[in-house]
């Protein structure tokens, strides 16, 4: 498979949302028409456009899909920035041989717990294949309950299972609609998609400064939990007007809503007051 280097667009004044991640003439980020979606604003419920979107404090909960997205970001050559009440988040592109990478800084009073998506939303056909590591522990969501042969725990905001089919539920196919909709994050770095001949890999990274790693006692950078997440919609969500959508969301975190986080579910801003982490794509096949 020759690599081909992907063109990115992003969009600072609507949430830094990212609108075109393009190659070779095929457009891999999916849209559907939201005119609200610009006049969005914080606090808002959530208006789903497409694209990929910076999902942070948290995905699901409050606030809904996170506090980055219905806010205004100033850009200054590669690097847009977006000032939120807790936190400030940076992000800079830079293309690599292969594709792009986006380095990422948070900086909030130590101690400060986020979750972090990047939110992608992905306009794949029904062949696509999604490739994670074999066995990664696999966290099922409350959704996927009518799909599984067992009876869902009273009160339990996650089930384990492991990738790729968490207790039977096989999730690395798309397959045609079928009137379901389920999310699940996978304990793993990095995501390879297959839809044809084409290829798109997704890996999440945490990095760190050097004053960041003397704090973290020699190591490169703060331990942080990363994730893939999948949302996969074959045309059951939203209940009143079902469309399909597959999402594919680098995470750091292990849940979607920050209030079911347990210990080590979630990011944590060190006594820097920085965190570090990159997403990388690319348009070779990183398989695991």
């Amino acid at each position: 498979m020759v690599t081909r280097v992907l063109d990115v667009v992003t969009d600072p004044a609507h949430g830094g949302r990212w609108t075109s991640l393009r190659a070779d003439g095929r457009e891999w980020l999916w849209h559907r028409p939201a005119p609200e979606r610009d006049t969005a604003v914080p606090g808002a419920a959530f208006v789903d456009a497409g694209g990929l979107e910076e999902c942070v404090p948290t995905v699901r909960g409050r606030p809904d899909h996170g506090d980055a997205w219905s806010r205004p970001w100033t850009r200054d050559g590669d690097t847009e920035r977006v000032h939120c009440d807790a936190f400030t988040l940076t992000r800079t592109l830079r293309v690599t041989p292969d594709g792009v990478a986006a380095d990422y800084t948070l900086a909030a009073e130590p101690g400060f717990r986020f979750l972090w998506a990047a939110h992608a939303l992905l306009d794949l056909s029904e062949h696509a294949t999604l490739h994670m590591t074999g066995g990664a522990t696999t966290r099922l969501f409350p959704e996927a309950a009518p799909l599984l042969t067992e009876p869902w725990p009273d009160g339990a905001p996650w089930l384990a299972g492991s990738w790729p089919a968490p207790r039977g539920l096989a999730l690395d196919r798309l397959g045609p609609d079928d009137g379901t909709a389920v999310g699940a994050v996978v304990d793993t770095h990095l995501c390879c998609v297959h839809d044809g001949r084409d290829r798109l890999s997704f890996s999440v990274r945490v990095t760190g400064d050097t004053v960041a790693a003397r704090t973290a006692g020699g190591r490169y950078g703060i331990e942080q939990p990363v994730s893939i997440a999948l949302w996969r919609n074959l045309g059951g969500f939203p209940e009143a007007n079902p469309y399909r959508s597959t999402g594919v969301e680098p995470m750091l975190g292990r849940v979607f809503d920050l209030a079911d986080a347990g210990p080590g579910d979630a990011a944590e801003v060190p006594a820097t007051g920085e965190a570090h982490w990159r997403l990388t794509l690319t348009t070779a096949c990183r398989c695991p």
